[in-house]
């Protein structure tokens, strides 16, 4: 035996309280989670639901679950790292159990000049020298790619390709 204690939600005689706490720490201290996420993880390791209630709020009455920070935290880092449309954030954020009236208290962050400088930052990232945009067919092959990749981002059609083209037109205006 080397001495070393089992984890405690491996441990038959643990105290369910003090085995969801260090789980929620543990998880905590990686990322910071919605109570919707902890309660998942909670679950999955079979705590039971009435001790998961009432660790998770004891938790939220000393700060350290918080939903709406959370999702304000989400929205900043997930629009500034990855430039996705408010649409796709609000999706995100459902998934991870935030209320809908936080969620769109979150997404309020974002206006829609944000929004539309974050999809044309996107698209001037993907015109390189070299590409021809002059002949029909290659630019419209362009197109459908740049407006794909905006949709998978969360924008909307129209504003994809509205971006897509004046990105493009700008592009050649100044390659020419």
């Amino acid at each position: 035996m080397t001495g070393r204690r089992p984890a405690p939600e491996l441990d038959p005689d643990a105290d369910p309280a003090a085995v969801a706490r260090s789980i929620v720490l543990r998880q905590l201290t990686s990322s910071a989670k919605s109570r919707h996420q902890l309660a998942q993880k909670l679950a999955e390791r079979h705590v039971p639901a009435e001790v998961v209630e009432e660790v998770l709020d004891r938790f939220e009455a000393v700060g350290l679950v918080d939903d709406a920070e959370f999702a304000q935290m989400w929205v900043r880092s997930r629009a500034q790292t990855r430039h996705l449309a408010r649409g796709a954030l609000g999706r995100e954020l459902s998934e991870k159990g935030i209320d809908p009236d936080l969620a769109a208290e979150a997404l309020e962050q974002l206006s829609d000049e944000d929004e539309h400088a974050a999809a044309a930052a996107l698209v001037r990232r993907k015109l390189r020298p070299g590409m021809d945009l002059g002949e029909r067919a290659e630019r419209e092959k362009h197109v459908r790619r740049l407006v794909g990749m905006l949709a998978r981002k969360g924008y909307s059609p129209s504003l994809s390709f509205q971006i897509v083209n004046a990105e493009m037109d700008a592009w050649l205006d100044g390659a020419g």
